[in-house]
């Protein structure tokens, strides 16, 4: 094969031919200020109005006016820890999270705990999942936010969302979830699922980078971000990317309405993928849920090859025309062992000889198979 097997869509996707022609008249021909207040620009605000309504029906909000366009994931992640925080500090300054959050999550958390905030970091067990009882004595009198991931970036693993909320709204806390990885790829329900606070990004799920959204349920009202202007109702400042959110809208309406059949396609070929890879490449570890387990992201594996440089191994595969990688895109070039992988017990030996699978709708059963050979033959050259 000559051309590319792209095996990363955990780290981004392919901006979809109709999500890119949903975009270009906005560049070209409506491309009027939504600020503004003539009739010209007034197309520029309607296509964000649209967009707003698509996104919000999409994740079972209550209202349009609950959906903040920002720039992408960490932008909301950074958006939804920070303003609670600083906004609820008077009823108390302490955080939950989990020690498997992306590093927009972890970061953020600690430039909080250097500015008097107080942080409990969950332990998960070997598949990656949230102990519901440990989160129950985590809290306090003086918990004032929880926030747990909907779906982890590098084993798949999907919490128990759900639950996670109700014991918050219990106490009377604000439960936020990072779904970047989630958004499109499973069935999300704000209200039904108690989340006050979702962050995502449209570039994982076939739209295009630097935008995605915060869901802010209307009983929150956090406080601004980036202040300015009065955009996103006065609490996201910055002219509007009209372009990049009419792409956002498109490419989330294209997934949800064809969402069970593409999911089964594509959980059907990882099974086969993750099969074929244990039984024919001895002293390896697949890591998170099962893939039996409906609580893993359907295109997400994870292994640990024993005795092999993960460093080397993508090198390998690269060479050979395989995109992949060892985990998540933002800590690529880290010298220490993923977080993840030792919040799940691996050792440093195992986590060095991790490899991170992510597939798609357009990946076929050929390129599977070419993967895997090419894979069985680099493990066992490097180990040799």
């Amino acid at each position: 094969m000559n051309r590319v097997i792209y095996m990363d869509n955990a780290a981004t996707t392919s901006v979809k031919p109709e999500v890119l022609n949903a975009m270009l008249p906005y560049f070209t021909e409506e491309y009027g200020n939504p600020s503004s207040v003539y009739s010209f620009a007034q197309k520029s605000r309607t296509a964000i109005d649209e967009t707003r309504e698509t996104i919000a029906g999409i994740i079972g909000a209550a209202k349009s006016n609950e959906i903040y366009f920002t720039a992408g994931g960490s932008e909301s992640d950074n958006w939804a820890l920070k303003s609670a925080a600083f906004g609820l500090k008077d009823k108390g300054n302490h955080i939950i999270t989990t020690r498997i959050e992306h590093h927009a999550i972890l970061n953020t958390c600690a430039f909080l705990e250097k500015n008097g905030f107080e942080v409990t970091y969950l332990n998960v067990d070997n598949e990656g999942f949230v102990s519901l009882s440990d989160l129950e004595h985590a809290i306090t009198d003086r918990t004032i936010l929880i926030s747990v991931m909907f779906a982890n970036n590098e084993i798949g693993t999907i919490e128990p969302v759900r639950e996670i909320g109700e014991i918050a709204h219990r106490r009377g806390i604000i439960f936020h979830t990072d779904a970047v990885q989630a958004m499109c790829h499973v069935p999300i329900n704000v209200r039904d699922m108690n989340i006050d606070l979702l962050s995502a990004s449209a570039h994982k799920f076939n739209g295009p980078k630097g935008v995605g959204f915060m869901y802010m349920n209307n009983h929150c009202k956090l406080e601004p971000f980036i202040h300015g202007g009065s955009q996103e109702r006065a609490r996201r400042a910055g002219t509007s990317n009209v372009p990049g959110i009419v792409g956002m809208g498109s490419a989330a309406l294209s997934v949800s309405r064809d969402y069970e059949t593409i999911s089964s396609e594509i959980t059907a070929l990882r099974n086969y993928m993750v099969n074929r890879i244990m039984q024919e490449i001895p002293d390896t570890t697949f890591d998170g849920p099962s893939t039996g387990d409906v609580r893993r992201l359907p295109g997400n594996m994870h292994f640990c090859f024993k005795g092999v440089s993960g460093d080397s191994l993508l090198i390998m595969l690269d060479m050979k025309g395989i995109c992949a990688s060892s985990g998540s895109a933002c800590a690529a070039g880290s010298i220490d062992p993923s977080h993840v992988l030792t919040a799940i017990g691996r050792n440093a030996e195992e986590s060095k000889g991790a490899l991170r699978l992510s597939i798609s709708a357009d990946t076929t059963k050929e390129e599977a198979d070419y993967v895997i050979d090419t894979l069985k033959s680099v493990v066992e050259r490097l180990r040799g």
